[in-house]
C-alpha cells in the first residue's frame, strides 16, 4: 500500500491569533481614535510658552500661598491669561512659584518690577524673592515647533528607506510605509489623550513622542523580522497565516517589554503625585498611555496596512 500523501501546510500545527482576520476591526478602532484626537483640539489645547511666546517667572517663598490669588493678581497686571504651579525647590526648605502667561511684546523690566512688589505685598511674611524670567518670542517659539515637526518628518523617511533595505524580502518600501502610518497613528492618538487629560504642548511633549516612536518602531521591526524569518521556513505558507505565526510569536516579548515600562511609570507616577511633582506626571502618565497605544499599533495595525496593501498589489498586478 502506498502512503498517503501528507497535504497540510508546515504552519498547520503552529500556533497563531487571527489577527488578520480582524483587521476591519482594527482599522475602525484607529480611525475612531484618530477622529476623537483630532476632534478635542477644537475644545482647546493648553500650549506651552516655550511653542507660542510669553514669559515666565519663578519666585521662591516660604509657608503657603493660594495659587488662585496670585493668578488673579498676575492677570489683573498682565492682562493676560496666566498658569500658576507651585512644587519645592531641592536643597532648599523654600518653595517655588512658576508663573507663566503670553507677552508677544515681552515684559519689560518695569513691569517685572511692579509685578514682583505687588506680589510681595501681598504675601509680605512669605520672603517671596524673584530666582529666574525668561522672555521667549512667538517667532521663537513657533520656530522651536517648525524644528521638531521638521525633524519627526526627517525621521520617517529615513525610517522608511532603512526598513525598505532591511525587509527587502518581503516587500520593504510597503513595510516602511506601513510602519510610519503606524507611528503617525501613534503620535496622533498620544497627543489627543495629552489634551484631554489636560497637560500642557510643551517640551515634555515632544519626549513622550520621541520615546513611544523608538519604542513603537521597534516592537514593529521585530513583527517585521519574525515575518521574514517565517517566510524562509514556510515559504509556501499562507500570507494571512506567515503573518499571524509571525505576529503571535513576537507578542510575548512585545508585552514584557511594555509591561516592564508601564509598571515602572506607575510607580513613577505615583511617587510623582504624592510629592506634586507635575513635570514628571506631564510625561510619566503619557508614556504609560503611549506605550500601549504603540505596542497595539505594532502588533495589530501595522502587520494588518501590511496585508491590506500587498493585497492591493497583488490585484494591480493581475489587472
Amino acid at each position: 500500500m502506498s502512503k498517503a500523501k501528507n497535504t497540510q501546510s508546515p504552519a498547520s500545527d503552529i500556533k497563531r491569533y487571527n489577527f488578520t482576520g480582524k483587521r476591519k476591526i482594527f482599522y475602525i478602532i484607529s480611525s475612531a481614535l484618530i477622529a476623537l484626537s483630532i476632534l478635542v483640539t477644537f475644545l482647546g489645547v493648553d500650549v506651552a510658552i516655550e511653542f507660542r511666546g510669553g514669559t515666565m517667572i519663578t519666585y521662591s517663598f516660604t509657608g503657603d500661598v493660594n495659587s488662585n490669588e496670585v493668578q488673579s493678581k498676575v492677570q489683573e497686571i498682565t492682562n493676560s491669561t496666566v498658569n500658576v504651579q507651585q512644587g519645592d525647590l531641592f536643597q532648599s526648605d523654600k518653595k517655588k512659584l512658576s508663573i507663566s502667561f503670553v507677552s508677544n511684546e515681552g515684559f519689560t523690566a518695569e513691569k517685572q518690577s511692579e509685578l514682583t512688589t505687588a506680589l510681595q505685598e501681598l504675601y509680605a511674611d512669605n520672603e517671596l524673592e524673584i530666582l529666574d524670567s525668561t522672555d521667549v518670542a512667538a517667532s521663537s517659539g513657533r520656530n522651536f515647533f517648525v524644528k521638531c515637526i521638521v525633524a519627526v518628518a526627517f525621521s520617517s523617511v529615513i525610517l522608511i528607506l532603512y526598513i525598505a533595505f532591511r525587509f527587502k524580502r518581503i516587500s520593504g518600501w510597503s513595510s516602511g510605509i506601513c510602519a510610519v502610518i503606524a507611528l503617525i497613528h501613534d503620535v496622533i492618538v498620544t497627543y489627543g489623550f495629552f489634551v484631554i487629560i489636560g497637560f500642557q504642548i510643551n517640551s515634555n511633549f515632544i519626549a513622550v513622542v520621541l520615546t513611544i516612536l523608538g519604542c513603537s518602531i521597534n516592537n514593529t521591526i521585530v513583527v517585521y523580522d519574525r515575518i521574514r524569518e517565517n517566510k524562509k521556513l514556510m515559504p509556501v505558507a499562507d500570507i494571512n497565516d506567515l503573518v499571524n505565526i509571525s505576529t503571535t510569536q513576537s507578542m510575548s516579548r512585545s508585552f514584557r517589554t511594555t509591561i516592564t515600562t508601564i509598571a515602572t511609570m506607575i510607580i513613577i507616577s505615583v511617587v510623582a503625585y504624592i510629592y506634586g511633582v507635575t513635570s514628571i506626571l506631564s510625561f510619566s502618565v503619557p508614556i504609560i498611555i503611549g506605550m500601549t497605544i504603540g505596542t497595539y499599533s505594532s502588533l495589530c495595525l501595522a502587520p494588518c496596512l501590511w496585508i491590506s496593501l500587498q493585497a492591493k498589489n497583488k490585484k494591480a498586478q493581475k489587472a
